[in-house]
């Protein structure tokens, strides 16, 4: 099963340069979303990291 057979022309998307992913834009966009997902993982990673050395060096009291 070929997943773009399945596509309206209407849905399909138009190829977005890499600098216009990147842009800072205001407002409910796509480069929005990218950036607030991004912004999400780093969030994640920072709070893992502190919980972990926060065990590896003040749990083992």
């Amino acid at each position: 099963m070929n997943s773009e057979s399945n596509i309206k022309p209407s849905e399909q998307v138009e190829p977005v340069s890499r600098g216009e992913l990147n842009s800072w834009r205001r407002g409910f966009t796509p480069q929005a979303e990218i950036w607030n997902g991004r912004m999400a993982m780093f969030g994640i990673v920072v709070g893992l990291g502190v919980l972990i050395v926060g065990h590896l060096f003040l749990g083992n009291n």
